[in-house]
């Protein structure tokens, strides 16, 4: 099982990023896949959610209209659209997939939001 993030970068407060992360040695469809970040000095947190199969989404309220979860089943990748970015999003933001109990991350992919 392997998660690799990109997208991440500097922005300006509004503006937009798309992180992706590429999945592989499993079929990113046949489980539930999260998004999380951890902004400096803070626990880790969650961001988003897509269920397995039918793509059902959940939001942490500080993300909620401003961010959406997909899945390219073709391509293996779930992608997270970041819209409307403030500085309190800054943060590494990590992919993470459970299977049999077993936590599994990407290395994290880094977004800074600054004027």
């Amino acid at each position: 099982v392997q998660l690799v993030e990109s997208g991440g970068g500097l922005v300006q407060p509004g503006g937009s990023l798309r992180l992706s992360c590429a999945a592989s040695g499993f079929t990113c469809n046949a489980y539930n896949m999260r998004w999380f970040r951890q902004a400096p000095g803070k626990e880790r947190e969650f961001v988003a959610f897509i269920t397995r199969f039918d793509g059902t989404t959940n939001y942490a309220d500080s993300v909620k209209g401003r961010f959406t979860i997909s899945r390219d089943n073709a391509k293996n990748t779930v992608y997270l659209q970041m819209n409307s970015l403030k500085p309190e999003d800054t943060a590494v933001y990590y992919c993470h997939v459970q299977q049999r109990s077993i936590d599994y991350w990407g290395q994290g992919t880094q977004v800074t939001v600054s004027s």
